[in-house]
């Protein structure tokens, strides 16, 4: 493990959320929507040293608040005056304050040519698009407990009529090394790629991820990259943990996660992301 510079310590802990503070079910691939006492203390003890705490995540922003519930998790009073969290959403699309919910950036692109492209090789493939506060709007439903709130079925030209922020497919017969070539032969202008554990592809505006809505957020708190620590373990987290001072995949990370993270620690079976934070808030 790369050692930080003497007497570093984060000022903002980046959180992805599943698979690094939520575990997985055993018989799916759905996380459970709890969090462990060892990970919830860990949170609590970086938030009474000051530093904030940011979940960074792929999910929706309907679905990342009951999260932050379960943390208890409290901003720290700006500038502005203002100490509502801040929470990255749709993998850095979406960046809100909480709470209430406030949108207070949200990037957006034309989805028609991407998807259109997709669905040549996946005919079969579902299609989500948010509709926030209410749910998804889809073009068949998708495996129980993949997406929260309700399900509209929309014909797929209808979804992307309009610039989105994000869009899903999932493919429930392919996997997901298959959509990681599917994605390298794409090649489609202003638009890129994350694929997840499974068969699921997000669509989301070229260049933003999560660490773009990450160096949105510091820039507003005043707080330098380097002094960032971003834990995650999926594909989505690749671009946070590089640009993060300090980034740490969970231990049952892939390879191309561990490769560009700085340090990897326990899985998150055994609270990899609450020894990590134990490191830098005991």
């Amino acid at each position: 493990m790369p050692e930080q510079p003497a007497g570093w310590r984060p000022r903002l802990v980046a959180l992805d959320i599943d698979g690094t503070l939520l575990r997985w079910r055993d018989d799916d691939a759905t996380p459970h929507e709890e969090v462990s006492p060892a990970v919830h203390a860990a949170v609590q003890r970086a938030l009474a040293a000051g530093a904030h705490v940011v979940l960074s995540s792929g999910r929706s922003i309907d679905s990342m608040t009951p999260v932050a519930d379960l943390l208890e998790l409290r901003g720290h009073q700006g500038a502005d005056g203002d100490d509502r969290l801040w929470i990255v959403a749709s993998n850095g699309a979406v960046l809100t304050r909480y709470a209430p919910v406030e949108v207070v950036h949200e990037e957006t692109f034309d989805a028609r040519e991407a998807v259109r492209a997709v669905l040549e090789l996946h005919p079969s493939a579902l299609v989500a698009v948010e509709e926030r506060g209410r749910g998804y709007r889809v073009n068949r439903p998708f495996p129980d407990g993949e997406l929260d709130g309700e399900l509209v079925v929309t014909e797929v030209d209808e979804m992307v009529a309009k610039p989105v922020s994000r869009v899903i497919i999932r493919d429930p017969d392919a996997t997901a090394e298959d959509f990681v070539e599917m994605s390298g032969k794409l090649g489609l202008h202003g638009t890129d790629y994350v694929v997840g554990w499974t068969a699921w592809l997000d669509l989301t505006p070229v260049g933003i991820s999560k660490a773009s809505g990450l160096a949105h957020v510091c820039e507003a708190l005043g707080v330098d990259a380097a002094d960032v620590l971003a834990i995650g373990d999926g594909r989505n987290d690749l671009e946070m943990l590089a640009w993060a001072g300090r980034g740490v995949a969970m231990g049952q990370a892939i390879e191309d996660v561990r490769a560009a993270a700085d340090a990897v620690t326990g899985p998150v079976d055994e609270d990899g992301a609450a020894v990590e934070m134990d490191r830098w808030f005991a």
